[in-house]
């Protein structure tokens, strides 16, 4: 796309990952207006991506466009008034046993019009019915880490600090939010870097209580999301988390369920405007 001052911008940065030692890109857009505004300070937004996005950091990277404030940003060409940086989860291994990853193919990749915007995705199929789901306090063994992104915690915290020195990034506005894995992730970083953040939206994605503590001790602003038709990511697991960080004192706390969704309740949170205004409320 041909540059001018007032076009937004999607850059690839290059760094060496510590959880692998080999050279990656991650994604960083820089939102229309940015260069004119030279003495601005940015928000910015870290997005973790889901299960089906992962990749060696180059050539699949563009499979992190699919979803989230990036796919909102660039190729629906929203002006949402972030710097966003959207990195890209190693495999791990689950190339080999995904069948999703199995089976993907480039023409997932959501692409950018000259003119105008694709249509969106379908929603998923929820033939499921709704339902209230009962308060539990025990989790699936697979599902009590974050899959993936704690293995990159190092990584996450040297992308944003790159974005504040290089760029007109604002320390006091960074907001972190994620999808399904990405929204387990949140969960996790936000649980060891509460102080780096100004307001942190998981998406799917539950958290541990024993990641609570110190969320609650920095009084850090959450707004979580589930879908009341997902069975991959159960409602009924976010309550015990949620429940610790009252119980500890935080006074900032969210849970939105959209009953009649179903896993890609991201969807609707991202195509709208809520929390990127909830953000926007939000500085450290």
């Amino acid at each position: 796309m041909k540059h001018t001052e007032n076009n937004p911008q999607l850059l690839r940065e290059e760094y060496i990952s510590s959880a692998d030692s080999l050279e990656r890109d991650f994604f960083l857009y820089l939102p229309s207006g940015y260069d004119i505004k030279s003495e601005k300070k940015w928000p910015l937004i870290l997005f973790l991506h889901g299960n089906g996005e992962r990749g060696n950091g180059k050539e699949d990277l563009d499979f992190v466009l699919c979803h989230g404030p990036l796919y909102e940003a660039w190729i629906q060409k929203r002006d949402l008034p972030f710097i966003i940086i959207s990195p890209q989860l190693q495999m791990f291994g689950m190339d080999e046993t995904d069948d999703y990853l199995k089976i993907r193919t480039r023409d997932n990749i959501p692409v950018r019009f000259e003119v105008g915007v694709p249509p969106r995705p379908e929603e998923f199929e929820t033939p499921e019915l709704m339902y209230g789901a009962p308060l539990v306090d025990s989790f699936p063994v697979e599902l009590t880490l974050p899959m993936g992104w704690e293995q990159c915690e190092n990584d996450l915290i040297k992308i944003i600090d790159f974005a504040i020195e290089k760029y007109n990034a604002d320390s006091n506005s960074i907001y972190l939010t994620g999808l399904s894995y990405g929204g387990f992730g949140t969960w996790y970083l936000a649980g060891k870097h509460p102080e780096k953040f100004a307001a942190i939206c998981p998406i799917v994605g539950w958290g541990h209580p024993d990641l609570m503590e110190p969320i609650a001790k920095a009084q850090l602003p959450v707004w979580t999301f589930s879908g009341g038709r997902d069975f991959v990511i159960n409602t009924k697991y976010f309550y015990a988390g949620l429940n610790k960080l009252e119980e500890l004192g935080h006074k900032n706390v969210r849970y939105t369920i959209h009953s009649d969704m179903g896993h890609d309740t991201w969807r609707r949170i991202y195509e709208g405007d809520d929390i990127y205004n909830w953000f926007l409320s939000h500085k450290k």
